[in-house]
């Protein structure tokens, strides 16, 4: 599934296509590492995620499994903001 951020310079570039200098193979590598280590830090998080919301099922405590499903998903918005950060600062380096 691709983002927001990826469909938008999609379109971006069918429109321009001048306008964005091609990756450089160091680069899309180097994104690619982005993704690997943001995927691995976003299963590790709702591993652990999904035992303390379990945890918390079992002894009856809904309400607060309802916060850690919360927390979950906004510490997942921000890890998300946190890549593209970082590989927008890759692209860059390209201009």
């Amino acid at each position: 599934m691709k983002t927001a951020y990826e469909l938008a310079m999609e379109r971006l570039e069918k429109e321009s296509p001048r306008l964005q200098k091609p990756l450089t193979d160091d680069q899309k590598k180097r994104l690619a590492e982005i993704d690997e280590q943001y995927q691995a830090k976003i299963a590790e998080r709702r591993i652990l995620s999904e035992k303390q919301v379990m945890d918390l099922l079992r002894e009856g405590k809904q309400e607060e499994a309802g916060k850690a499903r919360e927390q979950f998903i906004e510490e997942m918005r921000k890890l998300e903001e946190e890549k593209e950060s970082e590989k927008e600062k890759v692209r860059r380096e390209s201009q």
